[in-house]
C-alpha cells in the first residue's frame, strides 16, 4: 500500500506542480552512499556498508539518486531522521555531502531506469565542496 500512495503522489505532482524552489538540472553522476554516522566495530574499525548508484538530476539544494535497492544491509535508506553520506563524482573530482531523504518511489519496469528513485535535500557539505558543487550545477544551465 505505501508504494501505491507514493506512486499516486508522484503522478499528482506532474499535474499540480512542483514545490521545489531550486531549478533541477539533468545530470548523470556516479555516487557511493552509506548511512551517516555508521557504527564502529568493537576493534574500532568503521563498519560502513555502501551502495553505488547515479543521479537523475541535481540542484544547488537537492539531489535525485537512483539506487538498485532501497535497503542497505538491514537498514531502509528512507526513514524519519535518516541521513545519508554521499560521495558524488563530479567531472573535476569527488565531493562529499550529507543528505536527508525526503521521498522515494520504485521505478517502473517500463521506464529506462530500474531500482528506486530517492529525492533528497542536501543538509551538510564543506564550504569548498559546496562551492565546487554550486559551480557545477550552475554550469549546467
Amino acid at each position: 500500500m505505501p508504494e501505491l500512495a507514493r506512486s499516486l503522489v508522484s503522478h499528482l505532482r506532474r499535474f499540480v506542480g512542483d514545490r521545489r524552489r531550486a531549478k533541477r538540472q539533468n545530470a548523470r553522476l556516479a555516487f557511493t552512499l552509506s548511512l551517516a554516522g555508521t557504527a564502529t566495530k568493537l576493534n574500532g574499525a568503521r563498519q560502513s556498508a555502501t551502495l553505488k548508484g547515479h543521479t537523475l538530476d541535481v540542484s544547488v539544494d537537492g539531489i535525485a539518486l537512483i539506487v538498485p535497492s532501497i535497503l542497505l544491509g538491514e537498514h531502509h535508506l528512507v526513514g524519519e531522521n535518516r541521513k545519508l553520506s554521499v560521495r558524488l563524482e563530479l567531472p573535476e573530482g569527488s565531493i562529499e555531502m550529507k543528505v536527508a531523504p525526503i521521498r522515494y518511489e520504485s521505478l517502473e519496469e517500463h521506464e529506462t531506469e530500474t531500482g528506486y528513485l530517492i529525492g533528497a535535500k542536501i543538509v551538510e557539505m564543506s564550504d569548498s565542496d559546496r562551492e565546487r558543487f554550486t559551480q557545477y550545477v550552475t554550469g549546467l544551465t
